[in-house]
């Protein structure tokens, strides 16, 4: 009977240099799983590759020789000793390993609590495994399992409900103030890597016109194509604030780029208009006065840190519900997993008792030509509910707990009592 077993390493045991000496493109994932399918030891394969970990699935006789196997692979294929890797390596199997993917589908087991990415990632790496047909029997229900129960813990618990990071919680408390994101104009000032991560998600919002200013106007336009926004240039600011709705700053200004009095001449022409400042420079960019100002909105990095903090905790109290769930979801795929040992018995014995009973039918109906051919059919719909009801008892108790202990020595038995292994 082949076990599941899991090597890998992720962010909590390997620093990023290391993470990206091992991590495996598309291309090279598929070598992988190509050669592990072709090794008699490892009978099914699953690679999963992102930037914050590297893990190896597999269904294997023998689990200390598998894990071996892939770690000798990696070893090779990325032409860096074992002992440099070896020490951020963990290895799961059994229950252990079936808990582990569950955790890390569900992101409870993330660098971000409650990141959807990863669930994404681990189906893309179960596609290939299924075109390669690395994956089988074992694999496929255990992927399938743990995609349901990732979208059962995503459904039933508020994990991913908060935002956890400065961009997205800044995106958030704008959804909250206008209500719908959509259509409305932004200005992105600066080119800070966490403001440009704020205009990604604004445009998965589906906001109207970016514009971009930046100090040097030429860096200016080359960010403004990455959005398929309009570049100004930084003199023309006050102008723009008549016209946008939100505002994302993040330049290393000493001074503010944007003072109270400019802002309160154009709200004049504004008429109410709502206008969202996101202030995430250090020192800021915004004149914290402008919070004073009717129908302006200033939210700095400070306020934008407590919100996340607040959302942590809450993510943290809702995992607690995300692992009973998981602790459920593993006892139902390992009933399912004890159960595979005695399919074949099962189906091999009620094979054999039904060619025996049609023979035994064809025989007696030979020398009953008299009856009808409704008749006949009585008859076989009778022998298959005797073969049901003579083997509904012996199925139970091998797929029952009640020989547990020692299944697969219940199995032998029956084996050899029907002679199921006489060729």
């Amino acid at each position: 009977m082949p076990d599941i077993v899991l090597l890998g390493l992720n962010h909590k045991t390997a620093p990023v240099e290391l993470r990206e000496c091992i991590a495996f493109s598309k291309d090279e994932s598929v070598a992988a799983l190509e050669a592990f399918h072709k090794h008699p030891a490892i009978r099914e394969s699953v690679l999963l590759s992102t930037c914050n970990r590297v893990e190896v699935l597999m269904s294997a006789d023998d689990r200390a020789g598998a894990a071996v196997i892939a770690k000798k692979y990696i070893s090779k294929f990325k032409n860096i000793p074992v002992d440099q890797f070896e020490g951020a390596l963990y290895t799961h199997a059994g229950d252990e390993a079936v808990r582990h993917i569950f955790r890390v589908a569900a992101s409870l087991d993330s660098m971000m609590l409650g990141e959807p990415q990863i669930l994404g990632q681990i189906k893309d790496a179960y596609r290939e495994a299924t075109l390669k047909k690395t994956s089988g029997v074992i694999l496929n229900r255990l992927l399938h399992k743990t995609f349901s129960v990732a979208k059962r813990i995503r459904t039933e618990t508020g994990i991913g409900d908060h935002a956890v990071s400065i961009s997205y919680a800044a995106i958030e408390l704008g959804r909250k103030i206008f209500g719908t994101l959509e259509g409305k104009k932004v200005l992105l000032i600066g080119a800070g890597e966490m403001a440009e991560l704020a205009v990604e998600h604004l445009i998965r919002n589906r906001v109207g016109n970016i514009f971009v200013a930046n100090r040097t106007f030429e860096r200016g336009v080359e960010l403004a194509q990455n959005f398929n926004g309009k570049a100004v240039r930084f003199e023309e600011i006050p102008d723009c604030l008549q016209k946008v709705d939100i505002i994302i700053s993040s330049t290393g200004s000493p001074d503010f780029v944007i003072q109270r009095d400019q802002v309160k001449g154009s709200m004049r022409g504004r008429k109410n208009r709502p206008l969202f400042f996101i202030d995430i420079a250090v020192p800021r960019d915004i004149d914290p006065e402008i919070n004073l100002l009717s129908n302006a909105y200033l939210y700095d990095i400070d306020d934008l840190k407590g919100v996340i903090d607040e959302n942590i905790e809450d993510r943290n109290r809702e995992a607690v519900k995300g692992e009973r769930i998981i602790d459920e979801a593993v006892i139902s795929y390992r009933k399912w997993f004890e159960s595979l040992g005695v399919v074949p018995t099962i189906i091999a014995l009620r094979n054999k008792m039904d060619t025996i009973a049609k023979a035994e039918i064809r025989k007696t109906l030979n020398t009953l030509s008299h009856l009808s051919e409704d008749d006949s059919k009585a008859i076989s719909r009778m022998t298959d509910a005797l073969i049901n009801k003579i083997l509904h008892d012996p199925t139970l108790f091998l797929k029952s707990n009640g020989c547990r202990e020692d299944k697969s020595e219940y199995i032998d038995i029956a084996r050899k009592m029907f002679k199921l292994d006489v060729l």
